[in-house]
């Protein structure tokens, strides 16, 4: 994290009226010594603010420096067992305006029993404007290579929480801090109360900070870069089975 991007961050706090103390927390935050037990996933709770119900379908609609993009989110029936842990497969695809393919993505994660929701890893690849294949940078999995699981949403997120999504050091190392839970917010699917608001970084991205919005039962609804970039989406549709 830079100081520059840390200064944005006591800003926001101030903003939004969380102490410093708190910000400077979330923006160094550390590679934690994170212990999963198997026995922890073994009667996982749901999670509102971030379902994983098998065959839901998630539609997000957004641009990047200037470029339409279309988001395709399913949660699959499919498991993958990782670190003795039977995660959810989640299939995330970025198309562009012209439908080529931009971006493919099938990441793992699992709720245990208090109801955290925990990322287990990605299996990432980009394309260019053509559709080749151009990077499977950013690709990891718990357990292997030094990488660790990390928590991509607490069962009772509250303003102020910090914590590590994901680690391996040098490729996947986005971090989150909570700033509020009780948001209203409008999409063109609709207006959603009870949101959870988090930013979130890496220090891989110096200075580019992202606002997202995760509203119950949908999950994020909406997305924005804060500052270092110019991405942008918001949900426009949801089909449940």
């Amino acid at each position: 994290m830079t100081r520059t991007t840390t200064a944005f961050l006591l800003t926001v706090a101030a903003a939004v009226g969380i102490g410093p103390a708190a910000a400077t927390v979330a923006a160094g935050t550390q590679a934690g010594s994170t212990q999963i037990a198997r026995a922890d996933f073994a009667h996982p709770q749901a999670n509102p603010w971030f379902p994983l119900r098998p065959g839901t379908t998630t539609i997000l609609r957004g641009t990047d420096e200037g470029e339409h993009l279309r988001e395709r989110v399913h949660v699959t029936y499919r498991t993958k067992v990782i670190e003795g842990v039977r995660t959810r497969v989640v299939t995330d695809v970025l198309r562009r305006d012209n439908r080529r393919l931009a971006e493919r993505t099938t990441d793992w994660y699992a709720a245990d029993g208090a109801g955290n929701v925990w990322y287990f890893g990605e299996a990432t690849a980009t394309y260019d404007e053509k559709g080749h294949l151009e990077s499977r940078e950013g690709s990891w999995q718990a357990g292997l290579h030094g990488a660790r699981a990390g928590m991509i949403m607490p069962a009772r997120p509250h303003p102020t929480q910090a914590f590590r999504q994901e680690f391996l050091r040098g490729h996947a190392e986005d971090q989150a801090w909570i700033v509020g839970n009780s948001t209203r917010t409008k999409t063109p699917m609709g207006t959603f109360g009870h949101v959870v608001r988090s930013f979130e970084w890496t220090r891989l991205e110096p200075g580019v900070l992202s606002l997202k919005l995760y509203a119950p039962g949908v999950g994020i609804v909406k997305e924005r870069d804060m500052s270092g970039g110019s991405e942008t989406f918001q949900v426009v549709a949801v089909h449940r089975p």
